[in-house]
């Protein structure tokens, strides 16, 4: 660099260098006008006009600053160029100070990063465990419910059957005691005239047992025939009080009545 170039920038710096000084004072004027706002209408008035005017006469003083010309602190080469190096050293001796703080900042944001990974990861590890573990224990508890529920089932069914068991014992020994047998006639009219064997008679138990069975394990086809087991009196009686229906087609088959339904 020859001492032409390095003059131009000797120039060109302490014109830059004033003109910041100039407009630091202008920021801090324009602060404290701000500043000033804020205060009573009846205490601003004089000093809002004045600072107006000072910003209006530093306006123009910063103009005319930006129009001139530096002066040369010398036109000794050597002197310029030492004050040129020792601007330069100090530029560079601030922004290495700017670099240093940078890179101080940049290591603790790296470091902070770092520290919120690893807690994101341990919250996520966290919140996977919370949720296997919550997952776990409702299938237990949806497991356990259902067994209870199981259990409560299979003791009410029990003893829904003892009962019905009960109910058809006591159903059957009433039906024993007073509706029994008929005494089959097994003295002839007439001797002279052979008698045909006659079948054996069901009891009235019996045929509500077909009924009722029949009606519940062939719903779709409930009837049964009667042939010559079922002692016609006790058909009658059933189809009259509404426990037997007859088959509106064929009237030697019956049905039970659908209490059940």
């Amino acid at each position: 660099m020859d001492a032409d170039e390095l003059l131009q920038q000797t120039k060109a710096l302490a014109k830059h260098i004033e003109c910041e000084e100039k407009w630091k004072e202008l920021e801090e004027l324009q602060n404290k006008l701000t500043l000033t706002e804020t205060d009573t209408l009846e205490d601003t008035g004089y000093e809002f006009s004045q600072l107006m005017t000072h910003v209006k006469a530093l306006t123009a003083e910063l103009n005319q600053w930006q129009k001139k010309e530096p002066e040369l602190l010398s036109k000794n080469n050597d002197v310029l160029v030492a004050v040129g190096k020792e601007e330069l050293q100090r530029v560079n001796k601030e922004l290495e100070m700017v670099l240093s703080c940078c890179q101080t900042k940049n290591e603790k944001l790296n470091k902070d990063l770092k520290s919120e990974q690893k807690w994101l990861e341990e919250q996520e590890e966290l919140l996977k465990a919370v949720t296997d573990k919550a997952a776990e224990l409702q299938n237990e508890v949806m497991e356990f419910s259902e067994s209870r529920a199981m259990q409560e089932l299979k003791v009410k069914i029990n003893k829904v059957i003892a009962y019905r068991e009960k109910l058809l014992e006591n159903l059957g020994e009433f039906i024993e005691e007073h509706f029994p047998l008929p005494q089959q006639q097994r003295n002839a009219s007439k001797k002279n005239v052979p008698q045909e064997p006659t079948a054996d008679l069901i009891s009235l138990h019996e045929i509500l047992e077909l009924l009722m069975n029949k009606i519940l394990q062939t719903p779709h086809e409930p009837y049964l025939t009667i042939d010559n087991t079922f002692w016609p009196p006790y058909v009658e009686m059933l189809l009259r009080y509404g426990v037997a229906l007859r088959h509106p087609e064929d009237p030697n088959r019956i049905r039970m009545e659908a209490f059940h339904q």
